[in-house]
Order: C-alpha cells, then structure tokens, then sequence
C-alpha cells in the first residue's frame, strides 16, 4: 500500500486561506491525504472571517493554531501550494509547487470571505481528484 500523498498550505500568516484549503482538503480527502499548513509569519489566531464562513459549511477552525513554516513541512510535502504570498514563500528543489493567486480574507468581513473560500473550495476539489488519480 502506498502512502498517502502530502500536501502544505502556505500563506504568510496560516490565519485565512491557508487554513480553509487545508480544512476544506481535509473534510473531502477522508484520510486520503496528509494535509498541512504554515506560514512565514504566523498570526497569533486564525482568522475569524475564515473561520465563520467554513461554519457556514458546518467546518470548524477555531480551535487551528497558526504554525511557521519550516524546512521540515516542505521536505516532508509532495505538493505545496502557496496562496498569494509572493516572495516571502521559501522555494525549495525537487518540490511540487503551484501558485493559487487568491485575495486575501485579512480585514475582511464574512461576505468578502464567502468568494474566496469558495473559489479555494473549486481549487482543492480539483487538486483531490487530481492527487487521487495519479
């Protein structure tokens, strides 16, 4: 049996999209996939926008604790997957990397939200059926 493969979320302050991409991953991967996320200068609490549109869809994130982003996060990821945060994301070789350029829910209310976490769910579905194809 193969292992599962792994995915890292990164955005600079693991407080919004990071921490929906990696609970929406989670919620639909089943166990299927190993899920992480981290930032490079972690928050001291997620996101309260984030966390009530992901309640909307009865996910809870309250209790996620913004992590830094470490060498060991990505060398342990098959894929890792930035979100907008530019040049502050190390880059390390021989990783898979996509880019997700999405708004940022930082100062946000829930309605500007609810866009982004859905343009991320559209986003994970599809890398999910990717990952579990190959």
């Amino acid at each position: 049996m193969s292992r599962a493969p792994e995915v890292l979320f990164v955005c600079v302050h693991n407080a919004g999209r990071s921490q929906l991409a990696a609970a929406l991953l989670q919620h639909y991967a089943l166990g299927r996939v190993a899920v992480r996320s981290a930032g490079s200068e972690p928050a001291g609490k997620v996101n309260p926008a984030a966390a009530e549109a992901l309640a909307e869809w009865g996910l809870d994130i309250t209790a996620e604790v913004p992590s830094k982003l470490s060498t060991e996060d990505v060398e342990a990821a098959d894929v890792v997957i930035t979100m907008g945060c530019g040049d502050t994301c190390p880059v390390f070789p021989g990783k898979r990397y996509l880019d997700w350029p999405l708004d940022d829910p930082a100062g946000q209310g829930v309605d500007a939200v609810r866009p982004i976490r859905d343009e991320i769910d559209r986003r994970v579905r599809g890398l999910l059926a990717e990952l579990l194809d190959s």
